[in-house]
């Protein structure tokens, strides 16, 4: 039977024994975690509040590397694709109009596009803020817009 000691060596570290190894880890942890609570202006008194100035690189922004900063990139990405699927929606269901321009009804596209999603008009919105398509109007409303004319600029 083999003694047991305060040699044992963990696999995958070598030289250095298991316990050691892993109060160095929690020593870590615990570090990261008390810089991260001393910056947190939500855990109490004695939290430093940042100063971050309007308009700055950092202001408005989730920390660079941060779990909320990744879903923010994942969330960009996904909408993005949902804009690429509706600008194709809109190339198949729509109908070259005298300008050479694609253009469809807002009921036609609330009607094609439904199906899909039923974030048709946040879609809408935010490919008219990056000059893919156009319509008149702050916001289209299903019914009492449906003959509102979508243009895709493409």
């Amino acid at each position: 039977m083999a003694e047991s000691g305060g040699n044992h060596i963990a696999p995958g570290m070598p030289g250095q024994p298991g316990t050691a190894r892993l109060k160095e880890k929690w020593q870590e942890w615990a570090d990261d975690h008390r810089e991260y609570q001393r910056c947190n202006p939500f855990s109490g008194s004695h939290a430093v509040t940042l100063q971050l100035q309007r308009g700055g690189e950092e202001y408005g922004h989730p920390k660079k590397g941060s779990k909320t900063d990744q879903r923010g990139k994942d969330a960009h990405i996904l909408v993005g694709k949902e804009v690429e699927e509706l600008l194709y929606i809109i190339r198949r269901n729509g109908e070259l109009g005298s300008d050479g321009n694609i253009c469809i009804t807002f009921g036609r596209l609330f009607d094609a596009y439904v199906t899909i999603s039923n974030k048709v008009v946040g879609l809408l919105l935010r490919a008219r803020k990056h000059g893919l398509v156009h319509f008149d109007g702050e916001m289209l409303w299903q019914g009492r817009d449906d003959r509102a004319l979508i243009t895709l600029l493409e």
